[in-house]
């Protein structure tokens, strides 16, 4: 094997940069911490610009809007008797609970990780790695699982195929990782971020409503641009740099899906099917049961309404099918341990989502939103970039890939930003969807080289696992050029998709309506 590590001047150079990177992000409050102190800082600046007569006139209503002081005696009571209505009301908190439970019945029943081996196990060699991208970009919608699951098996795969383990590691963390918001499925962080942004854009208008399908479109695209520029770079630039494997790690045999597993697919694949077709039978004739008679259009159905609970639905019950089948689950104890289980990696989110709802909050009734927004579509209509979407969403995904180096969380990064950018942009005219899905593509493309992904640590054991003197300069230098090839990949298909007037998702317009 060529060293696993980078030369002697280049590693020095990214070391010296992770080092600063590190401590500038071990430098931050953790972000409960973070926004407890923005809802404080939010609190002081209401009275100082309350005191200071700030105001700016509504473009929508043509009426001066005041800062509102929470620095005062109703100030204070208003956030003591609400504390609790905005952490119940808190877009993000019920939808994602209530998506994850389903999905981690089918992780927990090993539906999800018997899916990925057989989608790995029955590709042809020359097909291995787009496929290890693709299923990587898919295992998404399982949460965790790609990174505990497939990172790791795709680094034995191809270690018994006699190529760099290192490379099977690095394709499917590309895939896992830096391609986190493409999909052709709708998953959780399509809700929770449609939760986000549909709340900071009633900042500029109250009534309007943000789908979890709101960038389904660009998405569905995104997820084969991003396999095939995963497979380019990892077959053109990181399999020549690595070279031949010459470490001690010794070839496992990867073993094929036993019987259980393979009963255990079928009789969830019969259990997807027959959800389908009751679905089908919902909204496909004009007075479907999954159809609302006073809003006959499919976006307005039940099943596009109450999206969050289908999701739950495909996920608690293949996920049960499969576990009776193979016998991971034998009785309710089970598919209660399994829920359990799931709540358990969201307590971390609870914590947060807490404070994170009194500063939306709070940030809403000071009616500093909107003029901020106001404040800043006059610059840029003052700088003459209004009528340039391509540059003012490619600098979206700058900042955004920019901001991630340091908070990895796309919802706790996006909770931070949305009620600047989106009512911003929405003044501007262009639609919350097209902003959530620029932020996106930056989201994702830098999570692969930043060590404070809370996964980092756990691919550099992966990695240990074949050379034990990789470090953090190796894991890096494998993943730069994923990360520089996806940011220009996607950052053109978005450009194209602007310049196509192709919608985000459906119902889901790049411009809005003037």
């Amino acid at each position: 094997m060529k060293s696993s590590s980078i030369a002697p001047v280049s590693a020095s150079f990214f070391q010296r940069f992770l080092n600063g990177v590190e401590r500038a992000g071990n430098a931050l409050p953790h972000p409960a911490t973070l926004f407890a102190g923005l809802a404080v800082l939010v609190v002081i600046l209401s009275g100082v610009l309350h005191a200071a007569e700030v105001a700016v006139t509504h473009p929508a209503t043509g009426k001066a809007v005041g800062v509102v002081n929470l620095l005062s005696i109703e100030g204070l009571h208003r956030m003591i008797l609400e504390a609790v209505r905005n952490f119940l009301n808190y877009p993000p908190l019920g939808i994602s609970l209530t998506c994850l439970l389903g999905i981690g019945i089918a992780e927990y029943s090993g539906l999800m990780g018997a899916m990925l081996r057989l989608v790995v196990l029955a590709s042809p060699r020359r097909l291995i790695t787009p496929m290890v991208v693709f299923a990587a970009v898919m295992s998404n919608a399982g949460s965790e699982v790609g990174y505990v699951l497939l990172i790791p098996l795709a680094a034995a795969l191809y270690h018994a195929l006699g190529r760099h383990p290192f490379l099977g590691l690095a394709a499917a963390f590309a895939g896992v990782s830096g391609g986190y918001s493409a999909n052709l499925l709708v998953g959780s962080v399509d809700v929770l971020l449609a939760g986000l942004t549909e709340a900071a854009a009633q900042i500029v208008d109250p009534g309007y409503k943000v789908a979890a399908t709101a960038n389904y479109y660009f998405m569905v695209a995104s997820t084969f641009f991003i396999t095939a520029a995963g497979t380019w770079v990892t077959e053109k630039i990181v399999a020549p740099r690595l070279g031949d494997y010459s470490g001690d790690a010794t070839r496992e045999e990867l073993k094929p899906l036993s019987r259980e597993e393979k009963r255990g697919l079928w009789a969830a694949l019969v259990t997807v099917l027959v959800l389908i077709a009751i679905v089908l039978w919902g909204v496909l004739p004009a007075g479907g049961f999954l159809m609302d008679p006073r809003h006959p259009d499919f976006k307005d159905s039940i099943l596009m309404r109450g999206l969050v609970t289908f999701i739950f639905i495909f996920g608690l019950l293949p996920g049960v099918a499969y576990g009776i089948a193979a016998g991971t689950i034998k009785n309710d104890h089970h598919i209660a341990a399994g829920m359990t289980q799931t709540m358990k990696s969201m307590a971390s989110f609870i914590v947060l989502a807490f404070f994170a709802a009194q500063f939306i909050s709070y940030f809403n009734w000071t009616n500093l939103g909107i003029i901020t927004a106001v404040s800043g579509a006059d610059f840029i209509q003052k700088l003459g970039l209004q009528d340039m979407p391509i540059v003012l969403m490619i600098a979206v995904i700058i900042f955004a890939g920019t901001v991630n180096i340091l908070i990895s969380s796309a919802s706790a990064k996006w909770a931070l930003l949305a009620p600047v950018f989106v009512p911003m942009f929405m003044l501007l005219g262009y639609s919350p969807e097209l902003v959530q899905g620029a932020f996106r593509v930056g989201d994702s493309v830098t999570n692969i080289i930043t060590p404070l992904l809370s996964y980092f640590p756990l691919i550099l054991t992966f990695a240990h696992k074949y050379d034990p003197k990789a470090g953090i300069g190796t894991l890096i230098a494998t993943m730069l050029p994923y990360t520089f090839t996806f940011v220009i990949a996607w950052t053109i298909v978005l450009i194209a998709w602007i310049m196509l007037g192709v919608p985000m998702g459906p119902d889901a317009p790049l411009f809005l309506a003037k």
